[in-house]
């Protein structure tokens, strides 16, 4: 049985972005999974600036290429959860696993039009009308802490 909920970001482009996650992943004890390619250097000093250190402290794996992400998480068996705001249900009505993956697309492109398809769940953060977007960290801190907090 996995344990441990994940956390996954789709071609990140942003390094302060996945700075921030790579602090979330740490202080919540979630292993980040960060999928290539990068609109960055990934050893950027912005992104350790970011991170404030806690590179050291999170379990982050790099994959090459949407498809390898997705190779290794079905080996391991896992449920990917994609975060959009094109999701198809609001977060707090699906049921989460605490193997479950939860995926959040590039900060600028969002997912490939194959991803949606190919993910078990969508879900959504709700907001105000006229409200774009969140930032990826942002939401996904709400919606990470929030499936922590339900029991997963």
């Amino acid at each position: 049985m996995h344990t441990r909920l994940r956390l996954a970001v789709y071609e990140p482009d942003i390094p302060q972005n996945v700075g921030a996650m790579v602090r979330l992943a740490a202080a919540l004890g979630c292993p980040l999974e960060l999928i290539e390619p990068f609109g960055f250097v990934f050893d950027h000093r912005k992104l350790h600036r970011a991170a404030l250190g806690y590179h050291t402290r999170a379990e982050i794996t790099r994959h090459p290429s949407w498809n390898r992400f997705q190779d290794a998480m079905r080996a391991a068996d896992r449920r990917l959860v994609l975060l959009s705001t094109a999701g198809a249900t609001d977060y707090r009505d699906l049921a989460y696993d605490a193997g479950d993956v939860l995926l959040v697309g590039s900060e600028s492109r969002g997912v490939a039009p194959a991803v949606p398809a190919a993910v078990d769940a969508r879900g959504v953060l709700p907001m105000e009308a006229g409200v774009r977007s969140l930032n990826v960290t942002t939401q996904r801190a709400t919606i990470a802490g929030g499936t922590l907090r339900a029991g997963s």
